[in-house]
């Protein structure tokens, strides 16, 4: 734009030129005398408007150049700092997006992981088998993490040749104290799942039927009198089974208490283990009070003797303070006799008496 004024302004300049230029020759050129015309006056004065006009045209021309390239390069500024602002602003979400994704990707994993443990868990819940080995496996580990090793055993034979999950030893009780875990399963699935009434009727009696022969089972083989106390232990390894059966099933925890059988999910068997090993804290406390008892007693005839002693050392120490009087005594005698014998003036001798 700048440009198209420029060539306009030559354009004009050249043409103010040329008509300046003949001007100037038609003057010179001899001419009668006559009167002056009006008309060159005209021109001549039209021509140094059209100069004036021109001059004024080409600096407001340059000053609208002066402000276009100052708009333009405050423009260019302008937009050179939007530009590296929108570049740092973009690489920082390129870099935020890229993060995210690491983590979207991490979490993926991590689905994919949990999906496969999942799969893992429904194969092993599917499996009777292992499904009970599963609930062994619970019971152990809450066992092992309350319990030292001296006072549990898994697998114990007893003396029925039967082998509970777990037994424990209870301080002053000679009986063992019976765990088994059992996990009825299908019929809870089946409750779940049950699309009809009929349906329901059939998994409830399942139910029933399931959880009062694994109650029948353990009171018919573990429950040995005086070798295993009571109640014994049933161990559902799911706070939603146990849940369950106390929702809906009250009459079969009626029947299990009744057959001398406590049914307990994963917490409460946490907090019964919880609270034998309080109730054992407190016996190896009594142990140890009487044990302490004992050695008090040891110290203070100890100490009855060595007060004895004391005496006696006493009557030594007496005994000794009196003779040591006594001979002060008598070697204060001996020197006051010294003394005396010491003082005594003793005649000098007589001559030899004559015989004549």
């Amino acid at each position: 734009m700048g440009q198209g004024f420029m060539e306009l302004a030559l354009i004009m300049l050249a043409v103010a030129v040329v008509t300046a230029a003949a001007i100037l020759a038609f003057a010179r050129r001899p001419a009668p005398v006559v009167a002056p015309d009006t008309r060159l006056d005209a021109v001549l004065s039209g021509q140094g408007d059209i100069s004036g006009q021109f001059k004024a045209a080409i600096q407001a021309q340059a000053e609208l150049q002066r402000t276009l390239d100052e708009k333009i390069a405050a423009l260019d500024k302008r937009l050179g700092e939007n530009l590296t602002d929108s570049a740092t602003k973009t690489a920082a979400s390129i870099a935020g997006i890229g993060e995210r994704l690491v983590v979207i990707d991490e979490a993926q994993k991590n689905i994919s992981a949990l999906s496969g443990q999942v799969v893992s868990l429904q194969q092993v819940l599917s499996n009777k088998q292992s499904r009970g080995a599963f609930g062994q496996a619970q019971m152990e580990d809450i066992v092992r993490d309350g319990l030292p090793t001296t006072l549990y055993d898994f697998q114990f034979t007893l003396s029925n040749r039967n082998r509970p999950d777990c037994i424990i030893r209870m301080p002053g009780n000679k009986a063992l104290l019976v765990i088994d875990s059992k996990f009825p399963l299908e019929g809870f699935h089946g409750l779940r799942h049950a699309a009809t009434d009929e349906d329901k009727k059939a998994a409830s009696a399942q139910v029933r039927a399931t959880v009062a022969k694994h109650v029948s089972d353990i009171s018919e083989k573990y429950l040995i009198p005086g070798e295993v106390q009571t109640p014994a232990i049933m161990f559902v390894p799911s706070e939603s089974i146990y849940a369950d059966l106390h929702d809906g099933f009250s009459d079969v925890i009626q029947k299990a208490h009744r057959a001398n059988v406590i049914v307990v999910s994963p917490n409460i068997l946490m907090l019964a283990i919880n609270t034998i090993q309080t109730v054992m804290k407190d016996a190896r406390m009594r142990e140890q009070a009487d044990l302490i008892r004992q050695e008090v007693g040891v110290l203070l005839n100890d100490v009855r003797l060595l007060s004895e002693r004391v005496g006696k050392l006493q009557a030594h120490f007496n005994q000794a303070d009196a003779d040591i009087k006594n001979i002060l005594i008598s070697t204060t005698k001996i020197t006051n006799r010294a003394e005396k014998i010491e003082k005594v003036e003793l005649a000098p001798p007589e001559g030899p008496k004559s015989l004549i």
